[in-house]
């Protein structure tokens, strides 16, 4: 119905960290930006002289104070979206629409889409849309992203797929378990024939953005000092030496500082973090050698056995209430690390499939690609798994198929001749109501 060469179907990914956004049948998808949004509240009529700019205000005609914002009508939120946040502005606070991979704040996510469409320079009105969604995600969280989508883009056609099943296409496989390693914590799901087995599904609050803030806190601890881009300027003294001087900016925001300082600590994670071949030991690494990290403010830093350590937080997610400054879980005990989340995720599962995702367990998610994760995970899970299970994890040796294996899988999908009776169609919405999404996609 919608497979022909003249509509292809958009396959959007918005993510704890990034939002991914492109064309069905696309390697890669073609905008990919922040899934945070810079911030400014206005009260009664703006007094911002500038015009704005398309796809980057919470006013715009598609993306505006909607029904459902009424208590926002007073205060209105002026939002920055995509390359508009790299700018600094004063009293500009960073949000996130995510929390624990769960959307809580749908105007911004509604920004969020319309600024994918802009970027991809499509009128949604004429392409179906397939959006990825969390394996956690509640019936009440599917009907609001298709009464958005039908109401406010007027798409002719939608589809929900869950995140683990994308991947589990992305890698051409059909039963498989799902490591998915984001920016705002980990998730891993059984998928067996296509669909998410629910009672599998184990969440940890340990991702990516859990581990860039324990190696900022743990850096800064030993004196580092993280200057942000914004904060500073160089001027040049003489031919070839330069030196810094701060920048006095009373109203920049608190969040939109640690933004910035976040940015360069993820860069220093993925620069020179790998996961240790065996659980981490404060006195074992003690004397390991170092590894050098230029700052952007021109110092250079020795990253010792927080290369280490910080990775190993994923194995072992008490080994961040040893950073000073890092804030502990509401139950530390009830965090668990990667292998024991693999194991009760399988033992969940009926016996008869449980060797079979045990030797499909699969890796994704932009967290998946330090060095030795895989490695590491195989060979505990091996040690903890019972002694007739073949373990094998997989994981892709492109890191860019890793990071957007969601995306990759939704471009899969929906390009594919038998999936095109599978829409759900504004002609149903109309006929049947925004709870038929729940039969639809399942």
């Amino acid at each position: 119905m919608y497979g022909g060469d003249e509509v292809s179907a958009i396959v959007i990914d918005v993510g704890s960290y990034s939002c991914k956004a492109g064309y069905a049948g696309d390697d890669t998808p073609k905008a990919v930006f922040p899934s945070v949004v810079g911030s400014i509240e206005q009260t009664g009529d703006t007094d911002d002289s500038k015009p704005e700019k398309e796809g980057d205000s919470a006013s715009d005609s598609k993306s505006g104070a909607k029904p459902m914002d009424v208590d926002k009508a007073k205060t209105k939120r002026k939002l920055y979206v995509g390359q508009e946040l790299e700018f600094r502005r004063d009293h500009m606070d960073v949000i996130s629409p995510m929390k624990d991979g769960t959307v809580t704040d749908w105007d911004i996510v509604d920004n969020i889409w319309n600024h994918a469409f802009r970027r991809l320079l499509i009128n949604p009105e004429e392409h179906p849309m397939l959006i990825a969604e969390p394996s956690t995600n509640t019936a009440q969280q599917r009907e609001k992203a298709a009464e958005l989508m039908f109401e406010n883009y007027k798409v002719p056609a939608l589809f929900l797929a869950k995140n683990a099943v994308l991947t589990s296409f992305a890698s051409g496989r059909a039963t498989s378990l799902v490591v998915d390693s984001g920016g705002g914590s980990t998730v891993v799901s059984a998928v067996h024939d296509g669909f998410v087995l629910q009672k599998s599904v184990a969440t940890s609050p340990v991702g990516g953005e859990f581990l860039t803030d324990c190696m900022m806190k743990s850096l800064e601890s030993k004196g580092v000092v993280i200057r942000p881009r914004y904060s500073f300027k160089k001027k040049e003294i003489s031919p070839g030496e330069y030196k810094i001087v701060d920048l006095d900016l009373p109203n920049t925001t608190e969040s939109y500082r640690l933004y910035c300082m976040r940015a360069i600590a993820s860069d220093i994670k993925e620069s020179v973090c790998r996961v240790p071949d065996t659980a981490f030991d404060e006195v074992a690494y003690a004397n390991v050698p170092t590894t050098s990290y230029e700052l952007p403010d021109g110092q250079t830093i020795e990253v010792g056995a927080d290369r280490f350590k910080i990775p190993d937080i994923l194995f072992n997610p008490s080994l961040s209430q040893t950073i000073p400054g890092v804030d502990g879980f509401a139950d530390s005990n009830a965090v668990r690390g990667l292998p024991r989340m693999v194991i009760d995720s399988v033992n969940r599962c009926d016996v008869d499939i449980r060797k079979e995702l045990f030797s499909n367990i699969l890796l994704s998610g932009g967290s998946s690609s330090i060095l030795q994760l895989k490695e590491r995970l195989e060979k505990e899970v091996l040690e903890e798994s019972p002694q007739a299970a073949r373990v094998k994890v997989m994981a892709s040796g492109n890191s860019v198929e890793r990071r957007f294996s969601v995306w990759i899988g939704g471009s899969i999908l929906a390009s594919l001749g038998s999936f095109q009776q599978m829409w759900f169609s504004k002609a149903e919405y109309e006929e049947h109501g925004v709870s038929y999404i729940q039969r639809k996609c399942p």
